[in-house]
């Protein structure tokens, strides 16, 4: 049997903050990866905000930003463009393009100098609850079988969290509201601008979109996320289509597929429990419609390193003590998440000609900084139907 206070189970951006911040605290922390190598393969688009650094105290590494980002470009189902620089629109999870494979490393290596023990290719099994409320969690790895024993479990095991299910926390993810994407990394990409990101809308990807994040030179990501009840067909076949339409991939070749879930309901309803906490995707800690999770579950993590650490030292891990995590959390983005769940809800309503209405109407006006609800008050010009369901949170 191995003790520990702490076990964080997934070494992706989330699981990384939390035992960073829960080894800062002092406590001992174990954090374990199923997979062989930490950041492979990716899920993900790269793209991540600026301020993540202040609020996690990083400094940028250009081992791991391939690009920073100036601006984005939106296109509209005929072709309407709108090009806004990082002067006119906040953009919240795209001021860099990452290297995941090297950033994930750095992250998890970032905790293990803080003190936290990371063991790969180990996976957790299962779990039981102790009388005492704490977890013993069956792990394998290398064909050995062992327990570990923690005062708290901090499940960072993605969008289907088996920690979530084994604990009992209500934090289902209704299918509805599970992206699936699907990317290629590809190079000989022809991009107007190499420091834009390029986002297309409309039925290229329904109820999702087509990006391309370039990550420097000619090398760039092209994907795209579906909603599958909303889809005729599977989002890999939706991602040929738009490559083969795009000016900027026409001519590219693809080095990398990419494929996973991304949930974008918003919060799952039970973060936390008796001596357990869930961060990232497995709390849906992502930002619903752009569907970046970086920022937000390294937060997220952060939040719950730095809980766990007062928990143990208080001698109560409680769910009546960790509730302190949420409020943490919602206090933070909770309203943002709120905001931009009903921009998704209403964007999921709208056609190619609706799309292309709202973005003849961005090309008439002009904007020196686009707040959300600067854009919230073009689409209720476009579609004054939409002040229904938008109007009562934005204006």
């Amino acid at each position: 049997m191995i003790e520990t206070d702490v076990l964080v189970i997934g070494a992706g951006p989330a699981g990384s903050s939390a035992a960073r911040f829960a080894a800062k605290g002092g406590v001992d922390v174990i954090i374990i990866e199923k997979k062989s190598e930490i950041g492979f393969p990716k899920r993900c688009a790269e793209g991540v905000s600026k301020k993540i650094f202040e609020k996690l105290d990083l400094e940028m590494d250009p081992h791991w930003v391939t690009n920073e980002i100036s601006g984005v470009r939106f296109v509209a189902p005929d072709g309407t463009d709108i090009w806004l620089s990082e002067d006119q629109i906040d953009l919240p999870d795209a001021g860099y393009v990452l290297e995941r494979k090297v950033f994930d490393k750095h992250m998890a290596a970032v905790a293990a100098r803080e003190g936290a023990e990371i063991r790969i290719k180990t996976q957790a099994k299962g779990l039981k609850r102790e009388e005492d409320g704490t977890f013993t969690v069956t792990c394998e790895s290398m064909g050995e079988t062992f327990d570990i024993h923690a005062k708290i479990i901090i499940g960072a095991d993605g969008p289907e969290s088996h920690v979530a299910k084994w604990a009992g926390l209500n934090a289902y993810i209704k299918p509805q509201h599970m992206v699936a994407g699907v990317q290629y990394e590809m190079c000989n990409v022809k991009m107007k601008r190499n420091d834009y990101l390029e986002f297309y809308f409309g039925s290229v990807a329904p109820g999702g979109y087509f990006w391309l994040f370039p990550k420097g030179g000619d090398v760039v990501n092209a994907g795209l996320g579906i909603i599958t009840n909303m889809a005729e067909k599977s989002a890999y076949e939706y991602l040929v289509d738009a490559v083969d339409n795009c000016y900027a991939t026409q001519e590219a070749q693809a080095v990398e597929l990419n494929a996973g879930g991304d949930p974008v309901g918003g919060l799952v309803k039970e973060m936390y429990g008796d001596n357990i906490l869930l961060v990232g995707d497995a709390a849906s800690q992502v930002n619903p419609l752009t569907g970046g999770g970086i920022t937000n579950g390294m937060l997220g993590g952060r939040f719950a390193g730095e809980v766990a650490v007062e928990a143990i030292k208080s001698g109560d891990c409680s769910k009546n003590f960790l509730k302190k995590y949420e409020k943490l959390y919602l206090d933070e983005m909770g309203a943002e998440m709120q905001k931009y769940t009903k921009v998704t809800e209403y964007l999921w309503t709208l056609d190619d000609d609706d799309i292309n209405k709202i973005a003849h109407k961005f090309k008439e006006m002009e904007f020196e900084k686009l707040t959300t609800t600067d854009i919230v008050k073009v689409v209720i010009k476009a579609d004054p139907k939409s002040l229904l369901k938008l109007g009562r949170i934005f204006l």
